[in-house]
């Protein structure tokens, strides 16, 4: 029994870390476990200011096991919904803006710009809903990101799917 008494007394000790081991030991941990994220490109035929009129529903294979293919093209089917309502009217402001461009020194083109701006917003708050709804429970986060064209130098939206990183649970706070 007495034997046992030194052991029993160092196993209540607590022991601290200093602040950059600990970091350095999260963000090891963190980036050794989450996947590089999936970009969903805008799949339509019109794109105003880098944003498409609509993003493909076909599913992903790296999504498989994480969130249902039902879930998923629901969330890109509201998406494309909200992409639809907004877009065409860009779209008719855009072609007015541009054949005023020369009588208004370019300022016929303001209400595209807003326009466009409140659509993208209108887009991350509908991500932001589906986030809190849904894919944070899951280990996901979606967000409307700017990303440049694989073919060209232009700018584009697209939709990022990041993994959110598993925080490692068997250590203390």
């Amino acid at each position: 029994m007495s034997v046992l008494l030194p052991n029993m007394a160092d196993f209540d000790t607590i022991y601290e870390l200093d602040e950059e081991d600990e970091r350095i030991v999260s963000e090891e941990h963190l980036a050794r476990y989450c996947p590089e994220p999936v970009i969903m490109r805008g799949a339509g035929h019109i794109t105003v200011f880098g944003l498409s009129n609509k993003f493909d529903t076909e599913f992903p294979s790296v999504l498989t096991g994480k969130v249902a293919p039902e879930e998923f093209k629901t969330s890109i089917s509201r998406v494309n919904a909200c992409l639809k309502k907004n877009l065409p009217v860009n779209v008719k402001w855009l072609l007015c803006g541009c054949l005023c461009c020369c009588c208004t020194v370019g300022c016929s083109l303001w209400p595209v710009i807003c326009l466009n701006k409140r659509t993208r917003r209108s887009i991350q708050k509908l991500l932001e809903w589906e986030n809190n709804r849904l894919y944070h429970k899951l280990g996901l986060h979606w967000k409307l990101s700017k990303r440049k064209c694989e073919s060209n130098n232009m700018m584009e939206y697209v939709i990022l799917i990041e993994f959110l990183p598993k925080y490692p649970i068997f250590r203390p706070d």
